[in-house]
């Protein structure tokens, strides 16, 4: 599968090393991603056409991480329909629990998945899930994962 299913979209450069993973996450199901650097409040156009241009570049699910404020998954939840993911990072002087509550508490009409702070595989392996209700090889990928897990 080389067709890009999931945007993935950070705010800052300095958030660049710990959310790579969420790439090789989901490299593991056969899903292609790519990454872009943009945030909310520096660049508010990018990001704004990041989430707007994604449903007809064929991308099915959009993970947007952020610290501190965390205004990037709301921003792109939006400026489209599409699933978004939110990751606080915990790079802030409340580690991360500024952003986690910026994420989730989204009002009604624009939700945004949260997972946990730094929850960075998580949210890979639930953009897997959503791509797997359509597709089978993920959805394989993923059983095959989760019996992984069993034995470990």
């Amino acid at each position: 599968m080389n067709k890009t299913l999931v945007r993935i979209v950070i705010g800052s450069k300095s958030d660049l090393e710990q959310c790579l993973p969420i790439q090789t996450q989901l490299q593991q199901f056969g899903i292609a991603s790519d990454f872009f650097i943009s945030s909310a409040h520096r660049n508010p156009e990018k990001t704004i056409t990041l989430a707007k241009e994604a449903e007809q570049l064929g991308i099915q699910v959009i993970i947007a991480c952020a610290g501190m404020a965390a205004h990037l998954p709301g921003i792109i939840a939006a400026n489209t329909t599409l699933p978004v993911i939110g990751v606080p990072l915990s790079n802030s002087a409340l580690n991360g629990e500024d952003a986690l509550f910026s994420i989730v508490q989204m009002p009604t009409g624009v939700p945004v998945a949260t997972v946990a702070i730094n929850g960075i595989k998580n949210a890979a392996i639930l953009a897997a899930e959503i791509i797997a209700l359509n597709n089978e090889e993920v959805k394989q990928k993923l059983k095959q994962f989760r019996e992984e897990l069993a034995q470990n």
